[in-house]
């Protein structure tokens, strides 16, 4: 099989040729830049400096030929805009807080105060608030708070200050997309698009990052807050939201067509470590709306698969994802309360792809031995791949500082029980 086919046939629910493994192809399923200095330089490729780009999480660009080693079937399809507004392209070295040389984008700017935190800035403009910073022992940027004083009246309140990241998608990024989606294909790989804008309450974008100066709600614990006590207010932006979104999606769908596979449309949080950030009540009354008019968009128009990420303990809501229509669960955080895996393929394993849940990366893959990691990494792939839909990856990136033996550990776990 080619990966597309390969990819394809386990999102159908059933046993391909072998597992399907991702890593880089979005945001949540990447690795930190300098684990991949360190892959490549345990699989002697060529010392190059790796391009970081996904400012927010410090993500390294898996470049053709560890991804060959790697085994990886799916390729990202985006535009070339990151987290903080500005394009990736004319690359420049810059040297980060913890000793590497890295590749940035040309408007990849950033200053240092004196207690050697690192700032950086929406847009790459120097002369507008900093948007995120990375402490001095960090190995990934923060996003700060510039939210100013609300009205007294919440009748002032405008939802299209909430609303200015979520525009109409242009014609540049269309055609982004449109060569990353014919470099996937070339390639025999599975797609997956991020378009962006169907997020909703995501919140990484609440702050935003991307923002000069940023208006409305914006402060996190005040967006929590506002879900409750500014529940119609908040049920409007999302109703605006989707209207621009489904606009966007017609335009995806008129570029790429069913030449990609999967799109990723929303990676806001559910779970935490031990429960939930919300109700499944208020998720029904607030969320499940919006997310089935979009679902029902997709699947009434396209052939794409739906990947909804959240993290943490989330048993109570896979059954309201399914119900959404979505197609994937990414990352499938075992380690959180009641995410036991054999648990969560009995109950969901028919009706949902797991998109991760590879190896625990919060334990074993971070502070366990490699034997420890490739236990646990062909008992999980064991399980899970037994029927079809299940895709490899970790739990979320791969973070900094994890030995690099452990990743190659996992990696050749993956090859092993492939047969390779």
């Amino acid at each position: 099989m080619t990966s597309k086919e390969r990819v394809r046939v386990s999102l159908a629910h059933r046993e391909a040729d072998r597992l399907p493994v991702d890593f880089g192809s979005t945001t949540e399923t990447g690795m930190h830049v300098s684990c991949i200095e360190n892959l490549r330089r345990f699989y002697g490729l060529p010392d190059v400096p790796v391009k970081m780009h996904e400012p927010y999480q410090c993500l390294g660009l898996i470049e053709d030929d560890l991804a060959e080693i790697i085994g990886t079937d799916v390729e990202g399809v985006a535009s070339d805009v990151t987290w903080f507004g500005f394009k990736n392209g004319n690359w420049k070295e810059w040297k980060a807080p913890w000793g590497q040389v890295v590749l940035v984008a040309g408007d990849f700017n950033t200053t240092v105060d004196g207690k050697g935190n690192t700032y950086i800035y929406p847009q790459g403009d120097v002369s507008a608030p900093a948007s995120g910073v990375m402490p001095s022992s960090g190995f990934f940027f923060d996003e700060i708070i510039r939210q100013g004083p609300l009205p007294a009246d919440d009748r002032d309140l405008k939802l299209e200050d909430n609303l200015e990241e979520f525009g109409p998608v242009s014609d540049e990024d269309l055609r982004t997309i449109k060569t990353a989606a014919d470099s996937a294909n070339r390639k025999g790989k599975a797609g997956i698009c991020v378009l962006g804008g169907t997020g909703i309450g995501d919140i990484a974008n609440v702050p935003g990052p991307a923002i000069k100066y940023p208006k409305g709600i914006r402060d996190i614990t005040e967006w929590y807050i506002s879900t409750i006590s500014r529940r119609d207010f908040v049920n409007n932006i999302f109703e605006k939201q989707i209207d621009t979104a489904l606009e966007n999606l017609q335009k995806l769908y008129d570029t790429v067509g069913n030449t990609i596979d999967i799109l990723f449309t929303c990676g806001t949080d559910f779970g935490t470590q031990d429960g939930s950030f919300c109700s499944p009540q208020t998720f029904r009354e607030l969320y499940l709306p919006h997310y089935r008019r979009t679902n029902d968009w997709v699947h009434a128009h396209t052939g794409w698969k739906i990947m909804k990420h959240s993290c943490g303990s989330i048993p109570d809501f896979i059954p309201l994802f399914i119900e959404c229509g979505f197609d994937i669960i990414n990352p499938v955080q075992l380690s959180a309360r009641g995410m036991e895996p054999e648990f969560l393929k009995r109950e969901f394993g028919r009706d949902i792809v797991f998109w991760g849940g590879g190896v625990n990366t919060q334990w074993t893959l971070p502070f366990g031995k490699p034997e420890e990691v490739r236990r646990e990494v062909l008992e999980r792939c064991e399980l899970f791949a037994k029927g079809g839909g299940f895709v490899f990856n970790a739990i979320h990136n791969v973070m900094a500082k994890t030995p690099v033996k452990n990743i190659a550990a996992m990696l050749d776990a993956v090859h092993e029980f492939n047969g390779g």
